[in-house]
Order: structure tokens, then sequence, then C-alpha cells
């Protein structure tokens, strides 16, 4: 167990500083929780905080609360959602120290549909968001294309450690169509069939530039 847990140290360690050395943009930091509770064969409750600095942690980015309440059209897989999330933002005004305070309500449906191919566990989530923001109604459309792979198991369970990445591009339904697209890259830890961690570095390319992210990860799927 203690070897284990020191090789997916040692992984992460060396991923880390491979993707430090080959971003040019300063290093911020999300710290992610996601809860996914069955509620029986079918139903089942998703919770999410998403905490988003600028830096480590400290200089607040972005607050995410983000919840709903999915159905599986088949076992365990074919998960449409529909749910809720809030958002506060405190992004820095350009060119000055100082920020601003926003505050977004969004309604959103999704559907999440499994696939596994040997080793390769591929996960395909598609997703429709209506965004209240200062008395205004934008609209976007977000693809997910998601990858684990256990590299010291054949399979994703106890203690495996797992090769992690995902690509999600963002479309508006707006002008300026093309809103971001996010790259991720990273390493997990299967610590049972409930809790696994993760940590990572995300690019998120913007209009505007690039941004990158460190990311730490827990997700949760113990049932009620």
């Amino acid at each position: 167990m203690k070897k284990k847990i020191t090789l997916f140290c040692w992984l992460l360690l060396l991923f880390v500083a491979a993707n430090g050395h080959a971003q040019k943009s300063d290093l911020g930091n999300w710290f992610n929780y996601s809860g996914n509770q069955k509620i029986n064969t079918r139903w089942n409750w998703h919770n999410e905080v998403q905490y988003r600095n600028f830096n480590f942690a400290g200089d607040l980015e972005q607050l995410l609360l983000r919840t709903g309440i999915g159905y599986n059209l088949t076992e365990k897989n074919n998960n449409v959602l529909l749910g809720y999330a809030y958002i506060h933002s405190e992004p820095y005004i350009a060119g000055t120290d100082d920020k601003r305070e926003t505050d977004e309500h969004r309604i959103f449906q999704q559907f999440i549909t499994k696939q596994q191919f040997g080793r390769v566990n591929i996960q395909h989530r598609y997703r429709f968001e209506q965004r209240f923001m200062n008395d205004d109604l934008k609209m976007r459309f977000r693809y997910s294309l998601s990858l684990a792979i256990p590299i010291n198991k054949k399979v994703m369970e106890k203690n495996a450690i797992y090769a992690s990445a995902y690509n999600e591009i963002f479309v508006n339904t707006q002008a300026n169509h093309y809103d971001r697209n996010r790259i991720y890259g990273g390493l997990g830890y299967f610590i049972n069939d409930h809790i696994k961690v993760e940590a990572g570095v995300m690019s998120q390319l913007l209009p505007s530039g690039n941004r990158t992210q460190f990311q730490i990860m827990i997700f949760n799927n113990l049932p009620f």
C-alpha cells in the first residue's frame, strides 16, 4: 500500500514539473469536490463545489456550487440530469489591482454516456446551459470527452493509480460563438469503489489568451 502511494506521488510530481516548464502563463489553482449519490437503481443526486483561485489559495477567482437530479436511462449508464448552479466571480478590473464581483444563476440539462475499451474508460458529456447574469440571459453548449486509464491495475479498482485526460469545448448560441476550450491531463488514485482523488494541470484556451490552472479534485459516490 505504501509503495503504491509513493509511486502515485512521484508520478504526480513528475507530471506537474513537466507541465510547469511547458507553460508560460501564471498558474492558478482549482479545488474541486464532486459528489454523485445514488438514490436508487435509477435516480441519483449530483452535488459539486469548485473553489477557484488566481494563485494557489487565497486570491479568489470564482466559487461555483452545482447540484442536480439525474436518471439512468439504462442500468448504471446513459444518465440525463436537470441541474442548477450558482457562480460567484471576482475578476480583476483590467489594468488595476481592484476586483469587481458578479453573481450568476444557471440552469442546465446534461446527458452522460460511458464506454469501456479494454483498459480505457471513456465518458461523453453533453450539457446545455441557460445563464442568468445581471438581468441578461445567455445560453451555451458544452461537450466534454474524458479518458481514464489504470496504470498499475487492469481495471479501475481499489488502490489503482490511473492517468486522466479530458477536452471540453464551449460554444455560445449568440455572436462570438467560440467561448473556450479546456484541455486537461492528470493522475488519480482510486482509493475504493466510492472515493478517488486526482490532480493535474488544465489549460484553458480563451479568445483573450490562455490560462493555466493546477487542479486538485475529490470524487465521492457514497450512496445514501
